[in-house]
């Protein structure tokens, strides 16, 4: 099983890696559709919706600003992979700490189940 997870690792890493890179730019069909109706222009060197659509009415979400959002780095778009490197590595951060806590519940069901039988 630890090989197959290392083999996993290793696939993941170099998806979120090299893949991120080849990427489309373009907006997946949530924000196609959210778009339609408006044209996208630029505006001082940053982008504006024009016309009527959904979007206009999009707000920054409260991390927008964080270190890794956009799947950038502190928006440089020449570190999408380390981005996708690390949320990969989060994401199996995780993994094993719900593995582990769900291992230590059953070590202590077993646990009490053989002190039990042994009384």
């Amino acid at each position: 099983m630890t090989g197959f997870l290392l083999a996993f690792a290793a696939v993941a890493v170099l998806v979120a890696g090299l893949l991120s890179y080849v990427a489309s730019s373009q907006p997946d069909g949530l924000d196609a559709t959210t778009q339609r109706g408006c044209t996208v222009v630029q505006v001082d060197g940053a982008e504006e919706l024009q016309g009527d659509c959904i979007a206009k009415n999009a707000q920054d979400h409260h991390l927008a600003n964080s270190p890794l959002a956009d799947y950038t780095i502190d928006g440089n778009d020449k570190l999408t992979g380390v981005a996708g490197i690390l949320g990969v590595a989060a994401a199996f951060a995780v993994l094993f700490a719900v593995v582990n806590l769900i291992r230590a519940g059953r070590r202590k069901d077993t646990a009490a189940v053989t002190e039990s039988e042994s009384t």
